[in-house]
């Protein structure tokens, strides 16, 4: 969905779809475009659930990619956003202790370890390469983190951990 559109932006759009009417449980995966690289965008979107963000200017693979990763029930967000974006969510909001904290106490020594390296912006192969384990051992214990912790995908995953203070800026 593109940020810009007429009549109603792609922020809004996406804000109504993924908020279905009670009853309904499929949930429709977003992935939001942009010409403009601009984090309020990028914060919106994710405040509205969509699981990802790209600049329109990738090339014709990488969108290709994103909306099956997307598909699949990743998150994936542009690289050139990324590691600014979560530096300056870390700035703008300190850890917080209490409830995120707590709910880290659900998790496993080898989940927390997993959702530490994913909120590092680490994939799946490369996470299952530094454990030594199976990529596929890797998305079950992933999967496990986001049931255990109640989040949607990895994007949230990523804010919950720096919410949580288990990883801070420049680690």
């Amino acid at each position: 969905m593109d940020v810009r559109m007429p009549e109603m932006d792609g922020l809004e759009g996406a804000r109504r779809l993924l908020a279905p009417p009670p009853g309904v449980t499929h949930r429709p995966r977003v992935l939001m475009l942009t010409t403009f690289d601009v984090d309020d965008y990028v914060y919106e979107a994710l405040r509205a659930g969509a699981s990802g963000f790209l600049l329109k200017d990738a090339p014709p693979a990488d969108l290709i990619a994103a909306v099956r990763v997307v598909a699949s029930g990743d998150a994936l967000l542009a690289p050139s956003v990324t590691r600014r974006l979560i530096a300056d969510f870390a700035r703008q909001r300190p850890p917080t202790l209490g409830k995120p904290a707590l709910r880290l106490k659900a998790l496993t020594e080898r989940e927390t370890e997993v959702l530490t390296l994913v909120a590092r912006g680490m994939s799946n192969s490369e996470i299952a390469e530094m454990l030594v384990l199976a990529e596929q051992t890797v998305k079950t214990h992933v999967s496990r983190v986001l049931t255990k912790l109640d989040l949607r995908d990895r994007a949230q995953a990523v804010v919950f951990a720096y919410e949580s203070g288990l990883v801070t800026p420049g680690e």
